[in-house]
């Protein structure tokens, strides 16, 4: 719960800096979030939070979008997304089409043909599945060849961050997952309050 209450503040600075687009200002956005999802936990008012932090990401994705067309990218945030979601060491079949979709349906990947993201994935996946350690030091190393250009590299670890955050939910493996994505393409965690 922590890591969204870091960064609060940075998607604060970050929507201030966008200018009050579509004129309804964060108090008007709030209001969808405090429904009957929030099953009455202190915590529970974070769900607006969540929800904006991902929609911050995707704001600053979509803004370098046209940036965003190297195979280094393609290939760094399949990996990433491959390792979210067999973070925690299994993938159910449910949970990885459900990814897929979300993969083919970013508008930033959508520079991609969708069968190219689809079998990068799912090969990842596949590995992962097979032998976790394995496969998570193969998906390691394409997400460091991302690391030559700084806005990919941030990226890579937003589009990670954004497939993680599409559940409403970021598991502590998701967590570590993009942590160790963060140390591989040499971009602080803190940056993403991971």
């Amino acid at each position: 719960m922590a890591m969204w209450d870091k960064i609060k503040d940075q998607a604060k600075t970050f929507q201030q800096s966008q200018g009050t687009r579509g004129a309804s200002g964060p108090g008007q956005g709030q209001q969808g979030y405090q429904g009957p999802q929030g099953s009455g936990r202190p915590g529970s008012s974070s769900g607006g939070s969540k929800a904006q932090l991902i929609g911050m990401f995707k704001t600053q994705l979509a803004s370098v979008k046209t940036e965003l067309k190297s195979g280094a990218y393609r290939d760094a945030s399949m990996a990433m997304c491959a390792l979210v979601a067999a973070a925690d060491g299994q993938v159910e079949p449910a949970e990885r089409q459900r990814v897929e979709e979300l993969i083919v349906s970013n508008e930033v990947l959508q520079n991609f043909p969708a069968d190219q993201l689809r079998q990068r994935f799912n090969q990842h996946v596949d590995r992962l599945v097979g032998n976790f350690e394995l496969g998570k030091s193969e998906a390691l190393q394409v997400i460091a060849k991302a690391a030559k250009k700084p806005a990919e590299a941030r990226a890579v670890i937003q589009t990670g961050m954004v497939i993680a955050g599409a559940d409403g939910v970021f598991e502590p493996s998701e967590q570590y997952a993009i942590r160790e994505a963060c140390t591989a393409l040499g971009v602080p965690p803190s940056e993403f309050g991971v």
